[in-house]
């Protein structure tokens, strides 16, 4: 028996401590409701937990940015409806004037309404703003300095922010055609045969058989090889091959395999003699007849009258050039220049790049190329309808292009939504405490620090044993 230590005391002592410090604990967490309240209390857990925190703040806020891009897409989109009244307004005085029942005062008048009207096109791209930025003026995509002769403005993502200016001059494309000429009356394959069809370098062979019409050996032809359709003109005696697009370098050759098994009169086997030899057919606005974008390291593809750029900084970027006056085949612009300026980049994600940009072109009356539409004459209201329908085709691709970057934005709002609901979940069960379970543990903890006290009272009297010693 000892004095000097009481280990019995100490022991409890120890234990009460514990338990007190557990209760502590616990009594912490189910003040806060956590179960990480500091990193001692779960450092892996807490580093997750953070992670995940940043994450959903980041959701959250990527939603509502996806929202404001809503509201500035929303206010856009709204400006071009009017801007669409318009248009069709003017399209609508535009037939009016084209009719010479109207005197010249008739028209004087008519065209005092479309100066108006196409004011308030450049008041509406001038002065559509969100947030101080402006919308419709071409600062957050692309503008023209010859709206009239450069129409159908568009750039992607990869054009880059810049001013192109260049000078073309060549001729529009034209979809190539050839005719199988056939004797008169025939109208139906006298034998059975095919026809060696080659177009654009692809070669095609189209079975016919005996007393086949020629409308199904057409239907046939068209439905076999790609980008051409073929007709049969009973009155003209001939099937008819016209290419589905014009482009520059069409090529087609028609001939039968065996002579004289499509038409038991003419030999078209022979392609110098009868057949179809199509080469080159057309032309395109030719590189050599574009300075600027070759001297800006552009290469072009071009359909018809539109251009668009393959290579370069200005990748992507597509337009149309107009015809010349009073031509349908020729396309020239001098000295002309396209500006692309960098588009609007939302931040739609909750990390770095997750982003969407959007571009909305200048929608002035300049650039939509009714500025100087002139109705006081038959012609100038003759022109002045295909000038308007442009523009109005023009409007409503931009409206378009905006309605599906709103209807994307919504699906984006969606699913951030479910992420950050299903990311909270998960950030709840590492830092969130279970009451039930947590209330539990406190009791526990509780009781034991109230036994332990009570035994270092019990080890408080065992050294007064002692004294019934010393007696």
């Amino acid at each position: 028996m000892i004095i000097n230590h009481n280990l019995a005391a100490n022991n409890a002592i120890r234990f009460m401590n514990s338990n007190s410090a557990n209760a502590s604990k616990s009594m912490q967490k189910l003040s806060s409701g956590l179960r990480i309240n500091s990193a001692s209390d779960d450092a892996a857990g807490l580093a997750i937990s953070e992670k995940m925190r940043g994450q959903i703040r980041g959701l959250d806020q990527a939603s509502s940015n996806s929202q404001d891009a809503i509201s500035l897409i929303g206010t856009a989109e709204g400006a071009l409806n009017e801007t669409h009244s318009i248009l069709q307004r003017m399209r609508e005085l535009s037939v009016q004037a084209a009719t010479d029942t109207n005197t010249a005062t008739d028209r004087s008048e008519i065209q005092k309404e479309v100066t108006q009207l196409t004011s308030e096109i450049d008041r509406i791209a001038n002065t559509t703003e969100f947030n101080t930025k402006k919308l419709l003026t071409g600062s957050i995509g692309v503008s023209t300095t010859d709206g009239a002769n450069i129409t159908q403005l568009a750039s992607t993502a990869d054009t880059k922010a810049g001013t192109l200016s260049f000078t073309a001059n060549g001729t529009m494309a034209k979809a190539a055609s050839g005719d199988l000429v056939l004797t008169a009356g025939v109208t139906t394959a006298s034998a059975a045969g095919t026809l060696n069809i080659t177009a654009n370098g692809k070669t095609y062979n189209v079975g016919f058989s005996a007393g086949q019409s020629m409308t199904d050996i057409a239907k046939n032809i068209s439905s076999v090889v790609d980008g051409y359709t073929a007709t049969f003109d009973a009155a003209n005696h001939k099937i008819s091959f016209t290419s589905n697009v014009a482009d520059a370098d069409q090529t087609l050759t028609v001939a039968e395999a065996t002579a004289t098994t499509l038409d038991g009169t003419i030999d078209l086997s022979s392609i110098a003699a009868n057949g179809i030899d199509t080469a080159n057919a057309v032309n395109g606005v030719k590189s050599a007849n574009a300075s600027g974008l070759v001297s800006a390291g552009s290469t072009f593809s071009y359909q018809g009258n539109e251009v668009t750029v393959t290579s370069g900084n200005f990748t992507g970027l597509k337009f149309t050039l107009a015809a010349d006056a009073g031509s349908t085949t020729t396309a020239s612009v001098s000295g002309k220049s396209i500006t692309v300026n960098q588009s609007l980049t939302f931040q739609i994600g909750a990390n770095k790049d997750q982003n969407l940009s959007l571009a909305i072109n200048a929608m002035d009356s300049q650039n939509l190329g009714v500025s100087a539409i002139d109705v006081t004459t038959q012609s100038g209201a003759n022109n002045a309808i295909e000038l308007v329908n442009n523009a109005i085709e023009s409007v409503s691709s931009e409206r378009s292009k905006l309605g599906a970057y709103q209807n994307r934005l919504e699906h984006t709002i969606a699913n951030l939504g479910t992420s950050s609901e299903n990311l909270t979940s998960s950030e709840s069960r590492i830092r969130d405490v279970d009451m039930a379970k947590e209330m539990s543990a406190f009791s526990k903890n509780n009781i034991l620090a109230q036994a332990a006290q009570a035994m270092l009272a019990q080890a408080n009297q065992q050294p007064q044993q002692v004294l019934q010693l010393l007696r």
